[in-house]
């Protein structure tokens, strides 16, 4: 019986190791997400300037004769 129980201490401490490793990394990939989601932000900010400052020139160009 007390060879039972201290079986069963071992294999939760090894869920409690498991439950704060897997926190830890969940921590972890959160903070990657909100960086990647802040540079694909700003990336798009930076395509739709591009975009606008694209169809700026066009407008300028002089159009095609036929």
């Amino acid at each position: 019986m007390l060879n039972e129980l201290d079986t069963l201490e071992s294999k939760i401490g090894q869920v409690v190791t498991l439950c704060h490793s897997l926190r830890a990394e969940n921590d972890h990939l959160r903070e990657q997400l909100a960086v990647a989601e802040g540079d694909r932000q700003g990336l798009a900010e930076r395509m739709g300037a591009a975009s606008a400052r694209l169809e700026q020139l066009a407008q300028q160009l002089p159009e095609a004769k036929a």
